[in-house]
């Protein structure tokens, strides 16, 4: 059943937000020093200093000589590694904050890892009635725009290792109908977009578009998200052609991933 729209509790507790947003950081983008994340969470240098410490009590973090704090033993990256997340939404940002001038919709970056994504950069709107942030948070893959995507990228036997049935054993009403999927995969290879009405959460409506590097591997999916009051189908295709300008310009950055990516890239397939 789709969840219903994510939006911040009524009573939110600030510093676990800090801490679970800091440990996020960490996870994916290899490491942080106290002004960056300080910058990042839009808190004081001291708040930052506290929110890490803890991280570092626990083990979620560790602190080297140089001072950057970086994921520790509780945490793992999974197969995207932390070099090419971290450059991904470093060279993102701007892109994404130039969408979200012209449309005026919250955007996002997105990778996927197995049979589930995880948004790495999102850059809210300014309407008063918008789709929050979503960085860090995960959701499974043939829920989601650019998900869907990025499964499209796969082969049927790779599609296949991804939503094996004995990784459901313990969760079948998970595992997406393959024949069904596979279906909707093959339009949107067609389509080289795709459209998500309240898949993923009640009441949001997403478009996506692969992000490519200049070889044309996908590496990302880039979205933007509204209130389903506000889709208009009529804008849809002057929105794709935004999103797929933005997706170009941000993916001729990126050519041959560096043997490290190149090696969880392989890793991924694998899997």
């Amino acid at each position: 059943m789709d969840k219903p729209l994510k939006t911040p509790p009524p009573y939110p507790i600030a510093s676990v937000d800090h801490a679970l947003r800091a440990a996020t950081i960490l996870q994916m983008e290899g490491g942080a020093t106290v002004a960056q994340l300080a910058e990042r969470l839009d808190v004081a240098r001291s708040t930052a200093h506290r929110v890490l410490a803890m991280l570092v009590y626990r083990d979620f973090a560790v602190r080297g000589e140089d001072r950057v704090y970086r994921a520790g033993p509780v945490l793992e990256l999974a197969v995207h590694s932390q070099s090419l997340v971290s450059r991904l939404r470093t060279a993102a940002l701007p892109h994404l904050h130039r969408v979200v001038g012209l449309l005026d919709e919250t955007t996002n970056l997105i990778v996927r890892t197995g049979d589930t994504v995880r948004f790495i950069a999102s850059v809210e709107c300014r309407q008063s009635l918008r789709v929050g942030n979503r960085e860090g948070m995960v959701f499974p893959a043939h829920r989601t725009t650019t998900g869907l995507l990025m499964l499209a990228e796969l082969s049927d036997d790779e599609l296949e290792e991804v939503y094996a049935a004995e990784r459901y054993r313990d969760r079948p009403a998970d595992r997406p109908d393959l024949p069904r999927l596979r279906t909707e995969l093959k339009r949107l290879r067609r389509n080289g977009f795709a459209v998500n009405k309240d898949r993923s959460e009640r009441g949001l409506v997403a478009v996506g578009v692969p992000v490519r590097d200049q070889d044309g591997t996908a590496l990302a999916g880039l979205s933007v998200s509204m209130p389903g009051v506000r889709y208009d189908p009529q804008r849809l295709r002057p929105l794709v052609a935004t999103l797929e300008a933005a997706a170009q310009a941000l993916g001729g950055e990126f050519g041959s991933p560096p043997p490290e990516d190149a090696e969880a890239a392989t890793h991924e397939k694998r899997r």
